[in-house]
C-alpha cells in the first residue's frame, strides 16, 4: 500500500503533529492512537496489518494521527486548569488544517476511529463537530475525563466530556446532525474494560434519551481491553459500514 507522511504545526502547540496516510482511495478514516500513542501506533501494534486488505482493495484509506494526550489531559506535570487549553489547540489544528485537507483529498467526510483513549477522541470529535464527520467507530473508550483530572472541572473539561454535555444538548441543528451519523461504540466485559464498560452503558442511555441512533455493542466477559480484540472488532464494524 502507498504510505505518505505529513506534518502540521501551530504556534500554540508545543510540538508538530504528524500523520501517516495509508492508501489513496476508499472511505477516509481518521485514526486516533491508544493513550499517548503516535501516528505509527496502529501500524506498530498490528492494526494496520489487519486493515491492509481493505486498503489494498481501495475500500479504505487511513489517516493515522499523533495523539496529544501527554501534553494535555494525561500530563503528569501540567496542572489541570492548563490541560484544556492545550487540548483545544490540538482540536483547532485538526479542525482547521487536517480535516479540510482530508476532505480536499478524498471529497468525503471522514469517519473517526480509535481504541482506548483514541476511542475517546474519535467520539468526542464526532459529538462536538458532527457536521465535519460521517460517523465514528470507538472501541473500548472512556467518555469523560475524571480518570485523568480527578474532581477538577471547567468549561473545557465539560465540553470535551460527551457524558457531561450530551444530556444537556438541546440545539436542534446538532441533534439532527448527530441523528444522521453512523455511531458505533463497542466495549468488552473482560479484563481492564472498567470504567469503559460503565461509561459505554451510560452513553447508550443518553443517546437513546436524545433519540440519536447508535450501535452500542457490548461484547462478552472474555473480551479484554487489548489489541487482539480490537483486531477482531474493527474489521467486523468496517464490514457493516462499507457494505453497499
Amino acid at each position: 500500500m502507498q504510505i505518505t507522511h505529513h506534518v502540521w504545526e501551530r504556534p500554540d502547540l508545543v510540538r508538530p503533529i504528524r500523520l501517516n496516510r495509508y492508501g489513496t482511495q476508499g472511505m477516509p478514516l481518521l485514526a486516533f492512537p491508544a493513550q499517548e500513542g503516535d501516528h505509527r501506533n496502529w501500524e506498530d501494534f498490528g492494526l494496520l496489518g489487519v486493515l491492509a486488505p481493505y486498503i489494498e482493495a481501495e475500500r479504505l484509506q487511513v489517516f493515522a494521527i499523533d495523539s496529544y494526550d501527554a501534553e494535555s489531559w494525561t500530563s503528569r506535570t501540567l496542572p489541570p486548569p492548563e490541560r484544556g487549553p492545550r487540548y483545544e489547540a490540538y482540536v483547532h489544528l485538526i479542525l482547521s488544517q487536517v480535516v479540510p485537507w482530508i476532505q480536499r483529498e478524498t471529497h468525503q467526510l471522514p469517519y473517526t476511529s480509535g481504541v482506548s483513549m483514541g476511542a475517546y477522541h474519535a467520539a468526542n470529535f464526532l459529538f462536538r463537530f458532527p457536521h465535519l464527520f460521517a460517523g465514528c467507530i470507538a472501541l473500548s473508550g472512556v467518555y469523560e475525563l475524571s480518570e485523568f483530572l480527578g474532581e477538577y472541572a471547567d468549561d473545557l473539561v465539560y465540553f470535551n466530556s460527551p457524558l457531561w454535555f450530551l444530556p444537556n444538548l438541546e440545539d436542534p441543528y446538532y441533534l439532527e446532525e448527530l441523528r444522521r451519523k453512523t455511531i458505533i461504540l463497542c466495549v468488552g466485559q473482560g479484563e481492564w474494560e472498567e470504567p469503559m464498560l460503565t461509561q459505554t452503558r451510560r452513553m447508550k442511555s443518553i443517546l437513546e434519551a436524545k433519540g440519536i441512533p447508535a450501535w452500542i455493542d457490548i461484547w462478552g466477559p472474555d473480551v479484554h481491553h487489548d489489541w487482539p480484540w480490537w483486531y477482531r472488532q474493527l474489521p467486523y464494524f468496517l464490514d457493516k459500514v462499507l457494505s453497499p
